[in-house]
C-alpha cells in the first residue's frame, strides 16, 4: 500500500514504485532535484544507492524522510530541523519519542509565556488609557516598586534600549513619565511571559513604529497563532517520523 497516502503511483498506476528518482522525489515533496541532493548530502535523507551510471534510486522511505524534515522544519526550524530528523531516525525508537515530546513540550511552554505575557498586557493597556498627569512622573524607586522588580533592573532595561526616560533637571535623577512608565509595564509583562531581551526590544521597536501600546497585544496574538501552526506541523512531523521509524531496518536504528 501507498504508505500514508503519500500518492506515490505514476501514470494512474495504484501500486506504489519501489524506485524513484531525483526529480520524482521533489515532486512528492515540493522540493526541486537540488534540495534533494542537498537532504541527502547532510544525512536528512538515508543515502540512495546508485545505478552502474550515478544515478540515485530512492525508495519510498526516502520519500517520508523529506516530507518528515518539511514539516519539522516548519514547527523548530530548518537548521534544528536538519540536527534533529538525522538523529532521530538513526537512534532508538525509545529516543526518538522521547525527543519528540521535548519538542512538543517546548511549544507548549513558549505558548504558556504568551499566554502570560498576553494577561500582563492587559492591564497594562487598561492602565495606559487612563489620563497620565506629568506631574505623576514615577523615579525609579517609585516605579520598581510599582512593577514588582528591582531599580537595577530598570536600569538595564535603560541601557538595552527597552525603556526611555528622561532626566528631572539640576539632579539627573531619572524621571518616568506615561510613555516610560507604558514601555517598563511592558518589558516587565514579556519578561514575566519568559521572553529575553532581544525578543522584547523587537516588540517594542515595532509597538514605537506604529505608535499604539495595543501593538504588542496584537504582535503577541500573532506570535500565538504561530505556534498553533507550529503545533499543527509538529504533529505532522510526528506521523511521518513514526512512519520513517516503521520503515527502517533495526540494525540501521542502532537498536
Amino acid at each position: 500500500m501507498d504508505p500514508k497516502g503519500l500518492n506515490f503511483s505514476r501514470n494512474g498506476d495504484t501500486n506504489p514504485p519501489e524506485v524513484f528518482s531525483t526529480a520524482e522525489v521533489g515532486r512528492l515533496v515540493g522540493y526541486s532535484s537540488q534540495q534533494v541532493r542537498d537532504l541527502e548530502r547532510i544525512g536528512v535523507l538515508p543515502p540512495a544507492p546508485r545505478t552502474a551510471n550515478g544515478y540515485r534510486h530512492y525508495a519510498a522511505r526516502h520519500v517520508i524522510a523529506a516530507r518528515a524534515y518539511r514539516a519539522l522544519a516548519a514547527a523548530i526550524g530548518p537548521v534544528v530541523a536538519r540536527a534533529v530528523l538525522p538523529a532521530l531516525a538513526a537512534g532508538p525508537v525509545d529516543d526518538a519519542a522521547a525527543r519528540i515530546d521535548e519538542l512538543h513540550a517546548d511549544l507548549a511552554l513558549e505558548r504558556r509565556r504568551v499566554r502570560e505575557a498576553l494577561r500582563g498586557l492587559d492591564s497594562v493597556l487598561a492602565e495606559a488609557a487612563e489620563e497620565f498627569d506629568d506631574r505623576d512622573a514615577m523615579t525609579i524607586g517609585e516605579l520598581a516598586q510599582a512593577l514588582g522588580v528591582r531599580a537595577s533592573a530598570l536600569r538595564h532595561w535603560e541601557r538595552e534600549g527597552l525603556v526611555r526616560t528622561s532626566r528631572a533637571t539640576g539632579t539627573g535623577a531619572r524621571s518616568y513619565g506615561a510613555l516610560a512608565v507604558t514601555e517598563a509595564r511592558i518589558a516587565a509583562a514579556l519578561r514575566a511571559g519568559g521572553y529575553g531581551i532581544p525578543a522584547i526590544r523587537t516588540i517594542l521597536h515595532e509597538v514605537r513604529a506604529q505608535g499604539d501600546p495595543g501593538d504588542a497585544q496584537r504582535i503577541l496574538q500573532q506570535r500565538l497563532a504561530h505556534l498553533t501552526r507550529r503545533s499543527i506541523a509538529l504533529l505532522d512531523a510526528s506521523g511521518l517520523l513514526h512512519e520513517l521509524l516503521t520503515s527502517t531496518p533495526s540494525e540501521a536504528r542502532g537498536t
